[in-house]
C-alpha cells in the first residue's frame, strides 16, 4: 500500500551510496527525504580525492554486469551507463600466469566454460577441475549445505593449488576483499552465479571512466535534490531521539529514519534511543583494508591491458588510469585484504610496489611522484557464517541501509545500493 507522501519525512543519516539510493528512491516517489553527511562530500568509502591537480579515488572499483540494481539506478537517474563506465568482455590476465578471457558470441554459462576451456596458462586437467567445481555448483544451484571458509570448499571440490592461486583467489580479494581462509563460500557462490550463470553480459567488467563521485554520489544527489529531497553536508547527527511515534534529528521531527551509516558507527547512533538494535551482530564484525597506490608515469607510459593481476606480489590489480579516463601516465595498484605491506610505511610500500610493476614491466621508467589512500575499513570481513543484521529493526520506522545489512552480496556498490533501494521499499510498502 502507498503511503500518504505528503505526511512522511524520512531522514537518511549517511550520504554513502546506501544512503543516496534509499533517498533517490523515496524522493521519485514523492516523499521527503533529507540526507545527513558528517563529511563534506557525498560518496563514503566510494569518494574522490584531489592530488596534485589530479582527482583520485580512495578505491579503483569494478562493476560488474551482473550489477543489475545499479544499473537500473543509474538508467533511473539519467545516466548512460555505456558513456560512465568502460564494459569489458571478462578477460582476466594474471601476468605470467593465466590468461581467461570470456567467450562473448557463447550464451552463459557456456562463454566462461569455453573460456576455461581455452585459458593459457592452465594444463588440461586443471582446465577439467575448473570447469568441473562451477558446473558442480550449478548443479546445486550455487546453493551450499553449510557454510564453510572458500580454501575448505575448493579443496573439497579438488582444485588444484595453482588453479587456486592464480584464478579463485584473486577473484575472491577482489569480489570479497577477504582471504580465502576465511571468506564466505556461500557469498562467493552468489557472485559466480549472478556473473556466470545468466546473462553473457553479466561477466562483463564494468570500469568506471569518471572519478566515483561524479560517477554516481554527484548524479544522485542532484535527482534527489530536483525531485525535491534535501542534502545535508557537514551535517554530524548529534542527537537522534524518538518522541512518542517520530524522530528528532538535530532538532528537526521526520515519521521515520533510515540509519545509512559504517556499521561500527551503529551502537552510538541507537544508544539514545534506549534500545541497541542489530549492535550484538556488528559487534562481531572484523574489517579489511584496501591500498590503492597511484603512481604518476611520463604521459606516453601505456599498460597492455586497463586491468592486469599480478601474482607472487604485493600488488594485486593494476590499472592504467590513462586508459580509463585519460589521466595519461596515471597507474592504479589495489592492494585487498589483511597482509605483510600494512607494516610498511607509505614510502617504503610505494617503493616496494614500484620495483613489482619494474619486474612486470621492464620498459616502465621511474614515476614522477607517487600517493598512497589507505581505507583500514574498506569492508567488512565477509567470512563464513556471518551473520548480518536484518534491514527493518524492532524500533518502529527505523531501518538500517548498508552493504552489511543481510543479503547476498559481500560489500560492493551493488551491495550497497540493494541495501538502500530495499530499505526505502519497506518505507513504501509499510
Amino acid at each position: 500500500m502507498e503511503l500518504n507522501s505528503s505526511n512522511i519525512k524520512v531522514a537518511i543519516i549517511g550520504g554513502g551510496l546506501a544512503g543516496l539510493a534509499a533517498a533517490s528512491e523515496l524522493s521519485s516517489h514523492g516523499i521527503k527525504a533529507t540526507v545527513f553527511e558528517t563529511a563534506p562530500q557525498l560518496g563514503g568509502r566510494a569518494r574522490s580525492v584531489h592530488w596534485k591537480g589530479l582527482i583520485l579515488d580512495n578505491g579503483q572499483h569494478i562493476l560488474l554486469g551482473a550489477y543489475h540494481q545499479t544499473l537500473r539506478l543509474m538508467k533511473k537517474i539519467g545516466l548512460n551507463a555505456e558513456e560512465s563506465l568502460l564494459r569489458q568482455s571478462l578477460n582476466l590476465n594474471m601476468l605470467h600466469a593465466i590468461h581467461l578471457k570470456s567467450y562473448k558470441s557463447l550464451p552463459a554459462p557456456f562463454n566462461l566454460l569455453m573460456g576455461l576451456l581455452t585459458c593459457k596458462g592452465l594444463n588440461w586437467s586443471e582446465r577439467y577441475l575448473a570447469i568441473r567445481f562451477l558446473i558442480q555448483l550449478k548443479r546445486i544451484n550455487f546453493k551450499l549445505d553449510q557454510d564453510i571458509p572458500l580454501n575448505e570448499l575448493l579443496k573439497r571440490f579438488k582444485q588444484p593449488s595453482y588453479l587456486i592461486r592464480h584464478l579463485w583467489e584473486p577473484l575472491c580479494l577482489a569480489a570479497l576483499n577477504t582471504p580465502i581462509n576465511a571468506a564466505s563460500s556461500q557469498i562467493y557462490s552468489n557472485v559466480l552465479k549472478d556473473s556466470f550463470n545468466q546473462k553473457k553480459t553479466d561477466s562483463d567488467l564494468l570500469l568506471p571512466r569518471n572519478d566515483l563521485s561524479n560517477l554516481l554520489a554527484e548524479p544522485l544527489a542532484d535527482f534527489i535534490r530536483a525531485h525535491q529531497g534535501e542534502i545535508k553536508l557537514n551535517s554530524h547527527v548529534k542527537q537522534l531521539e524518538k518522541v512518542n511515534h517520530d524522530f528528532t534529528v538535530n532538532g528537526s521531527n521526520f515519521t521515520h529514519v533510515i540509519l545509512a551509516v559504517a556499521p561500527f558507527r551503529l551502537a552510538e547512533m541507537i544508544e539514545p534511543l534506549g534500545e541497541m538494535v542489530a549492535t550484538d551482530l556488528v559487534t562481531k564484525f572484523t574489517y579489511e583494508p584496501i591500498y590503492t597506490v597511484y603512481l604518476q608515469y611520463p604521459h606516453d607510459v601505456k599498460l597492455p591491458q586497463v586491468m592486469i593481476g599480478l601474482t607472487k606480489t604485493m600488488s594485486q590489480w593494476v590499472f592504467d588510469r590513462g586508459q580509463l579516463n585519460g589521466q595519461k601516465g596515471l597507474i592504479a595498484v589495489i592492494i585487498s585484504a589483511k597482509g605483510e605491506h600494512q607494516k610498511l610505511t607509505h614510502e617504503a610500500l610505494a617503493n616496494e610496489v614500484i620495483a613489482e610493476l619494474k619486474t612486470a614491466f621492464p620498459n616502465l621508467p621511474s614515476p614522477k611522484w607517487h600517493k598512497v589512500i589507505a581505507e583500514k575499513r574498506a569492508t567488512f570481513a565477509c567470512t563464513a557464517n556471518l551473520k548480518r543484521p536484518q534491514q527493518k529493526t524492532t524500533i518502529q520506522n527505523l531501518y538500517l541501509a548498508g552493504d552489511y545489512t543481510e543479503g547476498n552480496y559481500p560489500a560492493t556498490i551493488e551491495g550497497a545500493i540493494q541495501s538502500g533501494l530495499s530499505a526505502a521499499q519497506l518505507i513504501l510498502q509499510s
